[in-house]
C-alpha cells in the first residue's frame, strides 16, 4: 500500500519518519528495546506448562485436562509463524518502514493473548492455538524483524553490536515475564473444593476416571499428594475437578492488554536514517577474517546463493538444540531433579531457573555479538558448535548419576551446562543478522533475515517435536518397567483397577511414575531424571551437522548468486555483442566507457557487479547493466 492509498494512516509509513540531521541515533535503541522485551516472554512459556495441564484439576491433572504435548505444541505454532510471518513481511517491511510494521505487531501479540485466554476460560485448545500461536506468532515475526533492520541501518560501524542490543531485549523478556507470570498466577489463583483424605473418601474408578461420592452425587475428582497441595496451601486428599482455577486465563488477559500499549508507544518511537546517511567519521573496513561485502546484494539474488543455505542450516539446528529445552525448561528441571532433591529442587527453585535462562539468553545475545565483532561471525559459530555439543552430552551424564547418588555437584554440573548453552542460543540470534550483512550487505538485510527465519519455524517444530516425542517414549517405557515390578494386588489396591488395565489407566493419567514409585519395591531407581537422556543426544548430533555447514562456508570470497549460462531471447544476443547493446542502450556511450561511468551513475546492478568480478569480462556485465536501465524505444 502506497502512502496515496493510506491516507489518514500516512504517518505510519517510512517516508514520515526519516529522521532529520543531527537526529541523536541513540534514541532508536530503547524503542527496539522495548517492543523485543515483551514479545521476549515467549521464552518464558514453559511458565504455562503446569497450570494449563492442569486447568480443571487444579492441584494435579485430571482425565480431560491438556496433556503436556499438547500445551507445548501452542508455542510450536507460535515460533513457527514467527518464521513464516518474518518472511513474508520482509520486503513490507523494507516498503513501509518499522513503525507501521511494529504498530500491526502490537495489534496481533497483544490480541492474540486476549484471545487465547478466553480459549483458557472456556477450555478450548483451539481458541488458545489461534490466539497465541497463530496471531501471536505473526505478532512475534513482525516485532522482532523490524527492530533488527532499523538498527543495522543506524549503527553500520557496528553491526555487532547494534543487532546485540536489538535482540538482547527479545532474550531478556523473559526475565523480567517469569516472575510476573509467576505472580500474576499466584493472584488470579483459585483452589478446588477439598472433600477429605483419601482415606476418609471413599472413590471408585470408572473408565479410567477418579469419581467421589458426595451429598450433591457423584463427583470427578483428583488425588493431591503433599506436594502438590502445599503448592496452593492445602492438604493432602481428595479434590473436586473443575472447581478451582489455576489463574491462567486472568494472566493472559492481563499481559494481551499491557504489551499491546507498550508494543503500540514503542512503535512510534521509530526513525529511519535518510538514504545517504552514515555516522561521522566513518569509513567502512574490512572485519575480520575478510568475510565482508562491501555490496548490496537483493533478496532474491541471497536465496540462490549456496552461503544463504548453510547459514539457514546453522540457525535451524542451532535453534532446534535449544528451543525444545526451553519450551520444558521448568518441567525438566522438576522431573529430573525434583524427585531426587525435594528440599533443594522446590517450585521457587524451578521458577528462578527459568528466570536464569533469560538472564543468559540476554547477555549471551549481546557479549557473542559484540565478540563477533572482534573474532569475525564464522569463528564465533564455531565456538557455538563445538563447546555446544560437548555440553548437550555432558546433561545424561548428570541426570543419570543423580538418579543414583543425589549429590549437589550434579545439579551444579547441570545448571552451568544449560546457562551456557542458553547464552550461545541467544548469541546465535544476535550475531546472524551481522553475519548476512557481512555476507549480502546492509541495503536488503530485513528482508533477507526475515527469509532466513523459516529456519526459526523449522526449528520450532522440531525442538518441541523431538523433546516431547523422545520423553513420551522414555515415560511409556518407564512406566512398563516399574509395573512389572510392583506386586499386583498393591497395584489394584491403589489404583481400584488391575494391571491389565494399565494402560487406560495411564491414558487417564491415574497411574504415573510418581504414584508407581509411591508402591514400588525398596531400591528401586527412579527413572524420572533420565527422561531426556535420548533428546540431549539428538540435539548434539544436529549441533555436529551445524558445524560442517559453518566450515565449509567459503571465506575470502562475497557472497555471489550462481552465474548465468545463457541468456533468454533478444539477451543472448547481448551476452555476445556488448558493444552493440551499449551504443543502442545509451547513444552517445561507447566501448572505451567501462565499468566505472555504470557504476559512478548507481545504474550498475548487484548482480552485474558480481558477474564482472567473476568473469573478468566488465564489456559483458556493461552490456547487461546498459540493457536493463535503457530507455524504451518510441
Amino acid at each position: 500500500m502506497s502512502n496515496a492509498a493510506g491516507g489518514a494512516l500516512g504517518f505510519l509509513y517510512k517516508s514520515h519518519i526519516v529522521a532529520k540531521p543531527g537526529y541523536n541515533r541513540w534514541r532508536v535503541p530503547p524503542a527496539s528495546i522495548a517492543i523485543h522485551l515483551c514479545i521476549g516472554s515467549v521464552y518464558a512459556w514453559s511458565v504455562f506448562n503446569p497450570p494449563l495441564t492442569r486447568e480443571l484439576g487444579v492441584v494435579a491433572s485430571s482425565a480431560e485436562d491438556w496433556s503436556l504435548s499438547s500445551v507445548v505444541w501452542i508455542f510450536s505454532v507460535a515460533i513457527v509463524f514467527l518464521g513464516l510471518a518474518a518472511a513474508f513481511a520482509g520486503k513490507w517491511l523494507e516498503e513501509v518502514g518499522p513503525r507501521m510494521v511494529g504498530v500491526v505487531a502490537a495489534f496481533l501479540w497483544g490480541g492474540g493473548f486476549i484471545i487465547g485466554s478466553f480459549g483458557i476460560a472456556t477450555h478450548q485448545l483451539w481458541m488458545l492455538y489461534l490466539g497465541y500461536g497463530v496471531l501471536g506468532g505473526c505478532g512475534l515475526g513482525l516485532g522482532y524483524v523490524s527492530p533488527v533492520s532499523t538498527l543495522i541501518r543506524w549503527f553500520p560501524d557496528r553491526r555487532g553490536m547494534a543487532t546485540g542490543m536489538a535482540i538482547m531485549g527479545f532474550g531478556g523478556g523473559a526475565m523480567i515475564a517469569a516472575p510476573v507470570k509467576g505472580w500474576l498466577l499466584d493472584i488470579f489463583e483459585r483452589a478446588p473444593e477439598y472433600l477429605g483424605t483419601s482415606e476418609a473418601v471413599q472413590t471408585v474408578v470408572d473408565g479410567g476416571r477418579l469419581f467421589a461420592e458426595t451429598a450433591a452425587g457423584r463427583v470427578e475428582v483428583v488425588i493431591a499428594n503433599a506436594a502438590q497441595a502445599a503448592e496452593l496451601g492445602g492438604a493432602a486428599g481428595v479434590y473436586v475437578v473443575g472447581t478451582g482455577s489455576t489463574g491462567a486465563a486472568g494472566v493472559f488477559l492481563t499481559l494481551g492488554i499491557v504489551y499491546f500499549i507498550v508494543m503500540m508507544i514503542a512503535a512510534f518511537q521509530y526513525r529511519v536514517p535518510a538514504p545517504d546517511w552514515k555516522p561521522e567519521g566513518w569509513q567502512p573496513k574490512p572485519a575480520a577474517k575478510g568475510m565482508v561485502s562491501d555490496n548490496h546484494v537483493h533478496i532474491d539474488q541471497a536465496l540462490k546463493t549456496p552461503q544463504f543455505w548453510q547459514l539457514w542450516v546453522m540457525l535451524c539446528f542451532n535453534v532446534t538444540a535449544g528451543i525444545g529445552v526451553i519450551g520444558v525448561a521448568k518441567t525438566m528441571m522438576t522431573e529430573i531433579f525434583g524427585s531426587v532433591m525435594p528440599l533443594v529442587v522446590t517450585a521457587a527453585f524451578a521458577s528462578t531457573y527459568v528466570l536464569m535462562i533469560s538472564v543468559f539468553n540476554m547477555v549471551g545475545r549481546f557479549f557473542w555479538a559484540s565478540t563477533s565483532d572482534y573474532i569475525g561471525r564464522k569463528a564465533t559459530y564455531m565456538c557455538f558448535f563445538v563447546l555446544g555439543t560437548l555440553l548437550y552430552l555432558s546433561i545424561p551424564y548428570f541426570a543419570s548419576a543423580v538418579a543414583t547418588n543425589p549429590s549437589l555437584i550434579y545439579l551444579v554440573g547441570f545448571y552451568a551446562a544449560t546457562m551456557i548453552i542458553f547464552s550461545m542460543y541467544g548469541g546465535g540470534f544476535a550475531t546472524i543478522p551481522a553475519y548476512l550483512a557481512d555476507m549480502f550487505g546492509t541495503m536488503h538485510v530485513g528482508g533477507i533475515h526475515g527469509r532466513l527465519l523459516t529456519a526459526w519455524s523449522t526449528a520450532g517444530v522440531l525442538g518441541p517435536l523431538a523433546i516431547t516425542s523422545l520423553r513420551q517414549m522414555s515415560v511409556t517405557s518407564a512406566i512398563e518397567d516399574l509395573a512389572g515390578k510392583v506386586d499386583p494386588a498393591t497395584f489394584a489396591e491403589t489404583f481400584g483397577a488391575p494391571l491389565t488395565q494399565l494402560e487406560q489407566l495411564v491414558a487417564a493419567k491415574t497411574v504415573t511414575i510418581a504414584r508407581l514409585m509411591e508402591i514400588a519395591p525398596a531400591g528401586t531407581i527412579d527413572p524420572t531424571p533420565s527422561l531426556y537422556n535420548t533428546t540431549m543426544y539428538c540435539m548434539a548430533a544436529l549441533l555436529v551437522v551445524a558445524f560442517f555447514a559453518n566450515l565449509f562456508m567459503r571465506t575470502g570470497e562475497r557472497a555471489s548468486p550462481p552465474r548465468r549460462a545463457r541468456a533468454s531471447g533478444g539477451s543472448r544476443r547481448v551476452m555476445h555483442r556488448p558493444g552493440r547493446a551499449i551504443a543502442a542502450a545509451r547513444p552517445g556511450l561507447d566501448r572505451a566507457t567501462d565499468l566505472r561511468q555504470l557504476l559512478s551513475e548507481r545504474r550498475f546492478g548487484i548482480e552485474n557487479t558480481y558477474h564482472a568480478r567473476q568473469t573478468g569480462n566488465v564489456h559483458r556485465a556493461c552490456a547487461r547493466a546498459a540493457l536493463r536501465y535503457a530507455p524504451p524505444r518510441a
